[in-house]
């Protein structure tokens, strides 16, 4: 596997129209801009530019929480701080904090810019509105938690952040460290979106990789985190970043501190969590912010296609399938399979593996590239493939390949498969194959007039079963790196 393939598999995203559709659907961002849109003249803000207290219900009526809903002035408060910051609503604050709510000199409120690109913007203005939701919802997610806010007001009426013990750079870290954990089991999983366990979560922030059975130290932060998270996460599920199901409240009166971690015949019950679409658009953004590769589908389809063969190494298969049907989207067949006949020439190490893909690629070019295909069958390194794929589609006055192209592919394909990091037993099943497809193999293939000849032969002695055709192999491999 080449070193500098990325640690994370590519996405599969839904379009931006799509996922813009998910963005403004979401509870928060809905209540928010539903609170831009009723705001007016008469509204009035606070000194942080929060609502007043005394209009706080009828903000909660606005958003249809009135009545004998308790929770929708708080509703009402955090959908009123997102159209806030996220520029929804301009706010001017009041010039003497000391009197606002209470002598009417509170600040005012107007439309913001940015209400206007709710109907009129683009999608990737209404996706950009809702990453800067995604932001105020993820600092009050990592926000302290306070018991008694008293306990930390210093003598002149600050926050003692030190009394606080909270680290804000530690707590954001764990948290996105987290989301990004959830982002790579969702996208190896290929992106079907299994929810995942909370304990599994929190272990794999906690745990270290190299400890057998967690000690009771171990485990009591990994209970500890995971209550921490199941406030996240209920945090976070307003905004459309995951779909959760909350940890089980009597669970904790159950079992306490020192109950067991798992109850392992009801998992549920300590918390369910899967990445929504708009979850894994919001999370990669956040982990291409702060430098990570992360591709997606997609991102190779207005490239060359030598970058898309050499690219597709870090793709798994159904992703790799994807990224190449929008590649040929793109580009006519003729000149989409000449493009990448020639991206698949070459004498370096990574060789093999695009002529790999390239063969991968043309099964999906159909039979307009057979004009192509055919102008290559007298390539040393491209005519073997090619006789193979027409071969595959019973395509006629197919000339026979010389021995030399026979072995020079066999060689080929076997570098490209060791490149790929195929399982074990498939080589071995390829290795034996070809070996017992030809006899006298070894006698012909230590001649080949290629690169990779001897480390692939070298292979071929590691992978045999077979311990006398093993040690043949590895005699082959000497002759050839004693010919070169």
């Amino acid at each position: 596997m080449p070193e500098d393939r990325p640690t994370l598999p590519p996405v599969r995203l839904h379009s931006d129209a799509e996922l813009a559709r998910d963005a403004l659907a979401t509870p928060l961002l809905a209540r928010a801009v539903r609170l831009a849109r009723w705001a007016g003249p008469r509204t009035r803000v606070g000194v942080g530019g929060e609502l007043v207290d005394e209009q706080l219900p009828d903000a909660a009526a606005a958003l249809g929480l009135g009545g004998a809903d308790d929770e929708g002035p708080a509703y009402a408060s955090e959908a009123w701080r997102v159209a806030v910051d996220t520029g929804l609503v301009d706010v001017e604050e009041p010039a003497d904090a000391t009197d606002a709510g209470e002598s009417g000199d509170a600040g005012g409120v107007v439309a913001g810019a940015n209400l206007a690109l709710v109907t009129g913007g683009s999608p990737q203005d209404v996706l950009g509105l809702w990453l800067d939701a995604l932001d105020v919802v993820f600092a009050d997610a990592i926000a302290p938690v306070l018991d008694d806010i008293a306990d930390v007001i210093d003598d002149d009426g600050e926050v003692d952040l030190e009394a606080l013990d909270w680290d804000p750079e530690a707590e954001a870290a764990f948290l996105d460290g987290v989301l990004g954990n959830l982002y790579l089991l969702t996208v190896t999983d290929g992106g079907a979106g299994e929810e995942i366990p909370l304990p599994v979560l929190a272990a794999s922030m906690i745990v270290p990789e190299d400890m057998g059975e967690p000690t009771d130290d171990v485990l009591e932060q990994v209970s500890e985190a995971m209550m921490r998270l199941d406030d996240q996460f209920r945090l976070l599920e307003p905004v459309g970043l995951v779909e959760y199901r909350p940890v089980d409240e009597a669970l904790m009166a159950e079992e306490g501190s020192a109950g067991p971690l798992v109850d392992e015949e009801d998992v549920t019950r300590y918390g369910m969590v899967r990445l929504t679409p708009l979850g894994l658009y919001g999370v990669r953004s956040r982990l291409l912010e702060a430098g990570v590769d992360a591709p997606a589908v997609g991102d190779l389809a207005d490239k060359g296609a030598d970058v898309l063969l050499d690219g597709l190494s870090r793709f798994p298969e159904i992703s790799a399938r994807a990224e190449t049907e929008q590649w040929l989207a793109r580009r006519t067949p003729a000149d989409a399979v000449r493009e990448l006949l020639a991206a698949a020439r070459g004498d370096d190490r990574g060789a093999p593996l695009r002529r790999l893909h390239c063969q991968q690629a043309l099964t999906l070019a159909g039979l307009p590239a057979e004009p192509a295909v055919r102008d290559v069958l007298d390539d040393p390194q491209l005519g073997g493939l090619a006789r193979v794929w027409l071969a595959e589609r019973g395509v006629a006055d197919v000339p026979a390949p010389p021995e030399s192209m026979i072995f020079w592919l066999a060689i080929d394909t076997i570098a490209a498969q060791l490149a790929a990091g195929g399982e074990a037993a498939e080589l071995q099943d390829l290795v034996e194959e070809l070996v017992g497809r030809h006899s006298g193999f070894f006698d012909a293939a230590w001649r080949v007039d290629h690169p990779s000849t001897a480390d692939v032969l070298e292979a071929m002695g590691r992978l045999h079963r077979d311990k006398t055709t093993a040690k043949e192999a590895r005699k082959a491999a000497f002759k050839s790196r004693s010919a070169r």
